[in-house]
């Protein structure tokens, strides 16, 4: 089977797959720019989330504060264990979970 190129009969096949990896090589770049965290702002966001969970525990009911705090506990739990899984090991696996479950703090800070 002859494969049908865009550029033709006399297409270069390796031409073609360096522009692709190439192209695949910005657009992951450039997504892992967009959720790009630093560690203060994950600990801006764990702060938030302690605030929000004591704000909602004294004004509504204690149950309401641990459940914001349970939610955000059970969703690190999930990213230590996604992060163990992907290879990470000690520190590396803790920072990242903590940075993917607080990191939305830079989505809200100049």
């Amino acid at each position: 089977m002859e494969q049908q190129w865009p550029e033709g009969r006399h297409a270069d096949p390796d031409a073609a797959r360096n522009r692709y990896n190439a192209d695949v090589r910005a657009s992951r770049g450039s997504l892992g720019e967009l959720f790009r965290v630093e560690l203060p702002i994950a600990h801006m966001g764990l702060a938030i989330v302690i605030i929000a969970s004591v704000f909602a525990g004294v004004v509504w009911a204690p149950r309401t504060g641990l459940i914001i705090a349970g939610s955000f506990a059970a969703l690190f739990a999930v990213a230590l264990c996604v992060a163990l899984l992907a290879g990470s090991r000690g520190r590396s696996a803790v920072r990242a979970a903590h940075k993917f479950t607080f990191g939305w703090a830079d989505w809200i800070t100049p």
